[in-house]
């Protein structure tokens, strides 16, 4: 075969496998996030998984070609890729698809489910990613052999190319135009193809001999990377990746959890390494010295002015600042890249500190920091690295750098953590789900302290101190709020009323409850269960809750979906859904599916109350694209405010039965949207859009 062919089908087998090695990421993230209560947490748990996989494909590739010979080296890797694909097809026929398991594998409810995810994609897709993962090091490694002569960088390059492919098309070309189903099946058919070029490519590796250049480079006797060097190419790359996951987490936390905003980061800090190994004229240091600069100015300023300024400058000012730090220390990386026959470690140590930042971001920081502080802690190692790159004479001691990043990053980690226990909060804790906070505050227009609730920039609750106004509804739940009208307008108030609630928050809501009222109360964390019982004594309203309450641990449309399962519909007089208030909203609450769930468990007359207030969404479209599929009526109920603790607030109220929105109280308070109209489409499990909703 002439050599220009076999070169391009290196190139087809490296760029395919980067394509799909990215873009199984959020499709297997879409299917399990609805499993897991749409929590920001899952995608970088999702990403860790990845990264540790990665770490161990990049292992086996460098123990494969440093450590067996050749002939074998082919038959190994050939018969593995051979095995993912038979796995794939068996799971195929047991499975809608071979990465997307069946709803029978939805997990029991759990306080910290990362366990569960792991075992999760380890059943669904890690032979497969582990196959793909190895190929990048492991085909640069035999092109290395074969054409020694040509610079693998290009290829690296190629590489994240495809990777960047693959992020880029699903936002725009696969989650709109296809299902989840058919998403699975694309990306396996995939995997085949790519499969068979990895068998071709082994087969000729196996069967020929390198040609003898004279005079290359000196690849048999060049000396191995120092120990120092490769401590640092683990700290840029460690740093690069806690870059990544500490945005991509503050972004999913004041934004929304949407593949969109997963990828977008995760765009940038390939496009960085795509840049920077595509040759020397990819990284100037100068002009990112100076973006980086610019760009943590203003991400200062965001910081400290989030509430007020639109999200698209937020997202803007987060990316620009991500990309020209991961410029920075992927730059480095590039300029401290070793000759080719080392290759195979430098993509290890790059991968093992990739899988380090994962791991301090997923698991180690929940449990040192009651806030996410590091983020705090990325941006001083990306400082260290700005520093010492400002300094160029100081870039080439690798053992002193690397002792800085260390030092930068120990004396940071240590700081955050005294820092939040010392925050002022009277009670901080984070767990799987996010940040709770409790503190002490003085409402606005009022002059009673108050004990509130909340969870990032959210207030979930409020209650006040004082004895006698203990028991009054405050914040989105004063009485006359869409959910207080539904709660004391309902035909059977007064008369053994059974109310279901999305989102517990401080249990407000229960203290409408009358005597022979039953409350059934949903709440994913466990941490918010915790101090709505009377840890800490903050808040007590369903201590005095005159009805009989149900706590139920878990996602509530899961939780709903095995009531139903089990033949124990709930029969709701009234379901309230408070969980749309944070940024990071649970989209899969919101669909056709899920609403269909919803009215199978509602009683004839009754009422669903949905709290549609948010800072960045306008989430009436939506709701009401569902209330017209379904057939229902529908009030809009905006609330301005008071002086007791009450705050402005907006709920949409439907029904099967108009004439349950009909009674005096909430007419008189209440929208009809008789002639509101919108493009927006109707949400299903398979199709949801955030930007379309954007204010």
């Amino acid at each position: 075969m002439k050599d220009h062919i076999l070169r391009f089908i290196f190139a087809a087998s490296i760029f395919l496998s980067a394509f799909l090695l990215f873009q199984i990421q959020p499709i297997i993230a879409k299917v399990i996030l609805p499993w897991f209560g749409g929590s920001p947490a899952v995608w970088t748990t999702v990403m860790l998984f990845f990264q540790v996989l990665l770490t161990g494909g990049y292992a086996y590739a460098y123990w494969l070609v440093d450590r067996v010979k050749i002939p074998h080296q082919s038959l190994t890797h050939s018969l593995l890729a051979v095995a993912a694909v038979a796995l794939s097809l068996g799971l195929g026929w047991l499975w809608t698809s071979p990465v997307t398991p069946p709803a029978s594998m939805k997990p029991l409810a759990a306080a910290s489910p990362i366990s569960e995810i792991f075992i999760l994609l380890l059943i669904t897709v890690a032979l497969p990613y582990f196959i793909l993962a190895a190929n990048g090091p492991l085909m640069q490694a035999w092109f290395s052999r074969l054409f020694p002569g040509r610079s693998y960088a290009r290829l690296y390059a190629l590489s994240n190319t495809g990777s960047l492919l693959g992020l880029l098309t699903y936002p725009t070309l696969v989650e709109p135009y296809q299902s989840l189903k058919h998403q699975g099946w694309t990306w396996s058919i995939g995997f085949i193809v790519f499969s068979l070029l990895v068998v071709f490519i082994a087969i000729r590796n196996a069967g020929s001999k390198p040609p003898v250049q004279s005079g290359s480079k000196g690849d048999s006797g060049s000396s191995p990377p120092a120990t120092a060097t490769k401590a640092l190419w683990i700290a840029l790359s460690g740093s690069a990746s806690l870059l990544l996951l500490s945005t991509t987490n503050q972004i999913s936390q004041e934004v929304a959890v949407i593949p969109f905003l997963w990828i977008l980061p995760l765009t940038l800090y390939l496009l960085s390494f795509i840049l920077t190994f595509s040759g020397d004229a990819g990284y100037g240091r100068k002009r990112y010295l100076l973006l980086f600069a610019l760009s943590v100015g203003l991400l200062i300023y965001v910081l400290f002015q989030m509430k007020s300024l639109h999200v698209f400058v937020q997202i803007f000012t987060y990316c620009c600042y991500l990309f020209s730090a991961c410029m920075l220390c992927h730059g480095e990386l590039y300029r401290l890249r070793p000759e080719a026959r080392h290759l195979t470690a430098f993509y290890l140590m790059i991968s093992i500190g990739g899988a380090l930042g994962g791991i301090f971001a997923s698991l180690i920081a929940p449990l040192l920091f009651n806030g996410y502080w590091e983020f705090v802690v990325a941006l001083a190692l990306a400082l260290a690295v700005w520093l010492r790159v400002l300094q160029p004479s100081r870039t080439e001691n690798h053992a002193e750098w690397a002792r800085f990043m260390l030092t930068v990053f120990l004396l940071f980690t240590a700081s955050m953590s005294l820092f939040g226990r010392f925050s002022g909060a009277l009670f901080a804790e984070r767990n799987f789900f996010g940040v709770i906070r409790v503190g002490e505050v003085v409402p606005l227009n009022t002059r009673e302290p108050a004990y509130q609730m909340s969870h990032g920039t959210t207030v979930h609750g409020m209650q006040f101190i004082n004895p006698a106004l203990r028991n009054l509804p405050t914040t989105y739940y004063a009485r006359e709020s869409g959910g207080g009208l539904a709660l004391l307008n309902h035909p059977r108030h007064g008369r053994g009323m059974k109310v279901g609630l999305f989102g517990l928050g401080v249990g407000t809501l229960a203290s409408y409850a009358q005597a022979g009222d039953e409350y059934r109360l949903y709440e994913i964390n466990p941490s918010v269960i915790a101090l709505a019982e009377g840890k800490g004594d903050y808040f007590t309203y369903l201590k005095h809750c005159k009805a009989k309450v149900t706590i139920v641990f878990g996602d509530a449309r899961i939780s709903l979906e095995r009531e139903l399962a089990s033949g124990k519909p709930q029969h709701f007089d009234v379901l309230v859904l408070d969980t749309f208030s944070s940024d990071a909203i649970p989209v899969h609450l919101l669909t056709r599916e899920a609403f269909d769930l919803y009215l199978k468990h509602l009683a004839p007359d009754g009422m669903i109350a949905v709290h549609v207030s948010n800072l960045h969404l306008d989430l009436r479209p939506v709701v009401w694209q569902l209330a017209k599929f379904h057939g229902l009526s529908i009030a809009s109920v905006s609330y301005p405010g008071d002086a007791k603790g009450g705050y402005p607030t907006d709920w949409l109220l439907m029904a099967r039965d108009t004439a349950v929105l009909d009674v005096p109280a909430i007419r008189d308070h209440a929208d009809r949207m008789a002639g509101y109209r919108t493009a927006v489409p109707l949400w299903t499990d398979d199709y949801s859009n955030l930007f379309q909703i954007l204010k």
